[in-house]
């Protein structure tokens, strides 16, 4: 009987040792424990989070994907060292290959340390505008932004996190909240709009008047963030012609992003109003 169990105990321990021994045991068996942790975590992230939710979840997807790699790295580091020096030789090809994956990884890196921006800010990248929604070692994903109406346009955009080094990168991120909106209305030349010009400005303050103070602080808010003085949160009116002599009236609005085209809409219709009263009474008067 004792023979029995010492050859049982044996067999199990030869199992188990193969096992330990086994790289490619060892490294399913790590990704699915990081796997299973990662599920886990997410799951309590949703049923508890409330706050920053998206840079939580972010911030586990991300440790997750490092924490495999270095355990891979571990579990075949004396083959990738074999391997690596098998194929010295090709060393070169393998980088201009893999050139693109290095440029992310880099991207990523350089995203990390500097930190021109956070989950969930507005940015610009190239000609790319939109919400960070999330950014991993190989792309960022942006929640698409309409930067002339403010609203999300219900497209999400991949971008390689090579493009972030060869590109600038704005933030955009007090448009959130509030925008410099500039709007042109562009008119003939039949009509002089210095005579219903203050009229067009008490219409503007009046629209702006419910918000004001919070504008004031916000504006001051701006200016002590970059150290730079900014137009506002006074409306501004300014009278141009075009190219081809007709009247412009450029108008520069200070106020909550959500109420940007709701104003400009009052705005134009006052315009319109008291262009074309003006219009009639030149008729008449004729």
């Amino acid at each position: 009987m004792f023979e029995k169990i010492s050859s049982i105990d044996l067999t199990t321990n030869a199992f188990f040792q193969t096992l330990i021994n086994n790289n490619s045991v060892l490294t399913i068996v790590l990704i699915l424990a990081l796997m299973a942790s990662k599920s886990y975590i997410l799951k309590f992230l949703q049923k508890k989070g409330k706050t920053n939710k998206r840079l939580k979840i972010n911030i586990v997807n991300n440790t997750i994907t490092i924490l495999i790699f270095i355990g891979i790295f571990n579990i075949w580091a004396a083959e990738f060292h074999e391997f690596a020096i098998s194929i010295a030789a090709f060393v070169v090809a393998i980088v201009i290959a893999t050139r693109e994956f290095i440029q992310c990884f880099i991207g990523f890196l350089y995203i990390v340390s500097s930190r021109p921006f956070r989950i969930g800010d507005w940015i610009q990248v190239g000609d790319y505008y939109g919400e960070v929604h999330s950014i991993d070692w190989a792309k960022l994903t942006l929640l698409e932004v309409n930067i002339d109406s403010y609203e999300y346009t219900g497209k999400t955009l991949y971008v390689p996190n090579s493009k972030l080094i060869t590109s600038s990168i704005k933030n955009l991120n007090f448009l959130k909240r509030y925008a410099m909106h500039h709007f042109t209305i562009t008119r003939d030349g039949s009509v002089n709009p210095f005579i219903f010009l203050d009229e067009l400005y008490e219409k503007a303050h009046g629209y702006c008047a419910d918000f004001n103070d919070v504008a004031i602080r916000y504006n001051q808010l701006i200016e002590n963030r970059l150290d730079v003085h900014i137009a506002g949160p006074e409306p501004h009116i300014q009278v141009a012609t075009s190219d081809i002599g007709d009247t412009q009236l450029i108008f520069t609005i200070f106020c909550p992003t959500e109420r940007a085209l709701e104003i400009e809409q009052c705005l134009t219709g006052d315009f319109m109003r008291l262009w074309f009263e003006q219009q009639q009474l030149i008729k008449q008067s004729n």
